[in-house]
């Protein structure tokens, strides 16, 4: 059975996509820790990051941090988290967030009420940010 990852990223389920190339995508997270909270996916699954080839694993990294850029400068972040804890679902994902404090760090502090206006807002302020740093081929409309 698939994921709930690749339900989302073959539109299976909705997803608020700021990244989409080959191998991997970016999209908000619906329980984020901070505002601007970004899942970083193969697109191929593979359930433990240490599983993952070199190159692929090289690339989502990249991915993760062209992508945590881009949202560093749309929060105005004065740090930015990332984190491979794998426990959630089983398919190699990266969380690329806003680091206010430590707590940010903490899955469990995740918020469970943000509305889809609010993610709408967010997913558009990183998609802005990645297009004006020459991304634009990758940021979904």
């Amino acid at each position: 059975m698939a994921s709930v990852f690749s339900m989302i990223i073959n539109g299976e389920l909705p997803g608020r996509f700021v990244w989409k190339d080959g191998q991997a995508v970016a999209f908000l997270t619906i329980e984020p820790v901070t505002p601007g909270h970004v899942l970083v996916v193969p697109r191929k699954e593979v359930d433990h990051w240490e599983q993952m080839d070199t190159a692929a694993f090289t690339h989502l990294s990249d991915v993760a941090q062209k992508v945590g850029r881009a949202v560093k400068e749309a929060f105005d972040a004065p740090r930015m988290g990332l984190l491979v804890a794998g426990l959630e679902v089983p398919h190699v994902h990266v969380h690329v967030f806003p680091a206010l404090s430590m707590e940010a760090f903490d899955l469990g502090n995740a918020r469970k009420d943000v509305t889809g206006e609010e993610l709408d807002a967010d997913a558009e302020k990183i998609r802005k940010a990645l297009r004006g740093r020459g991304f634009g081929e990758y940021v979904p409309d």
